[in-house]
């Protein structure tokens, strides 16, 4: 088998062409749009290496191979080595090593040693076969050690010679106790890792509420805190039902957009604001970014007479309170109508006009002969 029949494409997921499961990639990779550029690849002789889920690795390139993305390649590892496939190349790879602030200095740097043979890739599925039995077997002894952890998943090293064990824990666990088992158990190198509940979604995958695939197992790769003062700037009902994803943890996607509100939000009145009109005193209630409209109402807890104005509006009474002035309402500036006002004086805008009983008019009767004076000749 040639070395070039395994190199990845793009397919249906995301690196393999057919599918492929050797090097399983879920995650949108960076997009490297200098890629085209001939002075691109001689910028840097790092690589970034991509392995199983979200593990990525930054390798030198010391035998100036041709790389491009999505070739298999054995690296350096400790001990041994790894298999895993070319994500980015050229100057970008800096940039990714300063974003995840990542030091060359000092340290040697581990280096990539060749594409994958076929005798690597032999070996390499050989490991990955290992993994299931291993992570139910772990969580078995783990139970029987009566530990106050979850082993998520398991990942053995391209040669087979190391297993990392992910695991999600509450409070700190003294698992020293449980290494020595797992070396004599499973006769490899242990390396414990510990995740948070995200990190375990994105794992295992689902399906949310908007109907489509987890971020977390799709797309993301790097998680931030979600606090609920973005849900109170998007005004987000406070449900922690409603907030909170399949991790139990609240929705990633609230930061999404809590940039572009806090930026709409700059050209609003603040939260605090109290109006004083001559009927009530009112207090923001509830505020539409996208129609730049705010609801007040006359309690501070409940919805009682909400009463919905525009910004221009609000800003128009807040100067009027400021020099002393009181508006009779919010919606308008003005007094109601007494009842004489606009008082139709004809009389021709009554509904019930028409239900008076018009005066029937008398008919004559004709004379009679005998009666009346008599009709000269």
């Amino acid at each position: 088998m040639d070395d070039k029949d395994f190199r990845l494409h793009n397919g249906p997921c995301g690196i393999c062409r057919n599918g492929c499961s050797r090097i399983q990639d879920t995650k949108l990779n960076t997009y490297d749009w200098m890629s085209d550029l001939p002075e691109a690849a001689y910028e840097t002789h790092y690589v970034e290496v991509q392995f199983k889920n979200t593990r990525k690795g930054y390798y030198l390139n010391t035998n100036n191979l041709a790389l491009e993305k999505g070739d298999i390649v054995a690296v350096e590892a400790s001990p041994g080595h790894d298999i895993g496939a070319v994500s980015l190349t050229g100057p970008l790879v800096r940039l990714q090593m300063k974003k995840n602030n990542l030091r060359i200095d000092g340290a040697e740097p581990k280096r990539i040693y060749r594409r994958a043979k076929a005798a690597d890739m032999d070996k390499y599925e050989e490991a990955k076969k290992k993994e299931h039995p291993t992570m139910i077997r772990s969580r078995q002894i783990a139970a029987e050690m009566g530990l106050a952890m979850k082993i998520g998943d398991v990942e053995y090293q391209g040669d087979g010679n190391k297993a990392i064990f992910y695991y999600i824990a509450d409070e700190r666990v003294d698992f020293r106790q449980l290494i020595k088992v797992f070396a004599e158990t499973f006769r490899v190198r242990i390396e414990m890792k510990q995740i948070g509940a995200r990190q375990e979604a994105g794992r295992i995958g689902g399906i949310g509420p908007c109907g489509r695939e987890l971020c977390c197992c799709s797309w993301m790769t790097s998680f931030t805190s979600v606090s609920t003062g973005a849900a109170r700037y998007q005004d987000i009902s406070m449900n922690p039902q409603k907030l909170a994803g399949q991790c139990a943890k609240l929705k990633c996607c609230i930061n999404y957009e809590i940039d572009a509100y806090v930026e709409a939000l700059r050209r609003f009145p603040a939260r605090e604001t109290v109006l004083e009109t001559q009927e009530h005193t009112y207090f923001t209630f509830k505020t539409d970014v996208f129609k730049r409209e705010i609801t007040f109402s006359t309690d501070k807890l409940l919805a009682a007479n909400l009463v919905t104005i525009d910004v221009d509006r609000t800003f128009e009474v807040i100067a009027m309170n400021k020099r002393g002035q009181k508006p009779y309402s919010l919606s308008a500036d003005e007094r109601p109508r007494s009842h004489n006002d606009g008082k139709d004086i004809l009389g021709q805008g009554s509904l019930t006009r028409f239900d008076q009983s018009s005066k029937k008019k008398r008919r004559r009767k004709p004379p009679t002969p005998g009666n009346g004076k008599k009709q000269g000749s």
